[in-house]
């Protein structure tokens, strides 16, 4: 498992994989541009090229990047959906030129519509913004499932990934977040129910499809729908499930990026990041 941190890019690209390193992380996610306005960044071949060269040979062995949380192509909208599928098909274009392990996006919220056919907008942008990039793959990440949100059961998941055209089938996969299943009603407090959740995953999905994990405690508890991070331990999932979840032997190799507050509140430092090998460690004695 690649644990790791979501972590800042002021400065330039290169300074986010600074960051990861100060960390000692062995995974990055970082955020293509301001999370929560619609500028885009101006990143160019000069920035991709110093990227990956400082990347070569490091510690930081996969990168993703977050998309911008006011993407929601499921909004019938035209302006919303406009901006949500340049913003999203411009996440994609600077995955491709540094080499991400993936993309993540929030699928997006059904804002009073039917729900049918807010997915099938939403599939229709993946199928544009897949259309209009290279290789980087699209991760859907599961919601906590307030109000309309889509994404917070995996039939919600897979109808999406299915509804894509087959020549994109390749470059789909899903981000699964501890605390937003756990807020939206999947108990995975500890090994033996997370397990029971993984085989319903792979049934309904296919472990194929899961590409990268976000480990963080949950403020709220199982069914909440409230999409409240607390650091490692000190949630509703506590040390039992987080450990259970670091260790989960179906999860192995995969990126596991904490998004926790941070001890002071500046998100996952040095120190988190040891913590979660620890918890890790502690999961597998349990197994064994």
């Amino acid at each position: 498992m690649l644990i790791g941190a979501h972590v800042s890019p002021a400065g330039g690209l290169v300074k986010a994989l600074e960051r990861g390193v100060e960390r000692d992380c062995a995974a990055i996610q970082i955020f293509n541009q301001s999370p929560r306005a619609w500028r885009t960044t101006r990143y160019g071949v000069q920035d991709f090229a110093a990227f990956r060269e400082a990347r070569a040979g490091g510690p930081i062995e996969a990168v993703v990047i977050h998309a911008v949380y006011l993407i929601n192509a499921a909004n019938k909208d035209p302006e919303i959906r406009r901006k949500s599928l340049e913003s999203l098909t411009h996440a994609l274009r600077i995955g491709d030129g540094i080499g991400a392990a993936g993309v993540v996006v929030h699928p997006g919220s059904a804002v009073g519509d039917p729900k049918d056919e807010a997915m099938a907008r939403i599939v229709e942008a993946i199928d544009t913004a897949l259309g209009e990039t290279q290789s980087c793959p699209l991760l859907l990440e599961d919601t906590a499932g307030a109000g309309q949100t889509i994404g917070r059961t995996f039939e919600e998941l897979a109808a999406l990934i299915e509804g894509a055209a087959d020549e994109h089938a390749g470059r789909l996969g899903v981000c699964l977040d501890c605390c937003h299943l756990l807020a939206s009603g999947y108990d995975v407090s500890d090994a033996a129910r997370l397990a029971a959740v993984v085989d319903d995953f792979e049934s309904v999905v296919g472990l194929d499809r899961l590409r990268c994990l976000h480990v963080n405690d949950s403020q709220t508890g199982l069914g909440s729908n409230r999409d409240r991070h607390a650091n490692l331990g000190d949630g509703e999932l506590g040390r039992e499930g987080i450990a259970a979840f670091l260790s989960e032997p179906r999860f192995d190799g995969l990126p596991a990026v904490l998004e926790t507050p941070g001890r002071e509140g500046k998100g996952p430092d040095a120190a988190e990041i040891a913590w979660a090998r620890r918890l890790r460690e502690d999961g597998i004695a349990a197994r064994a």
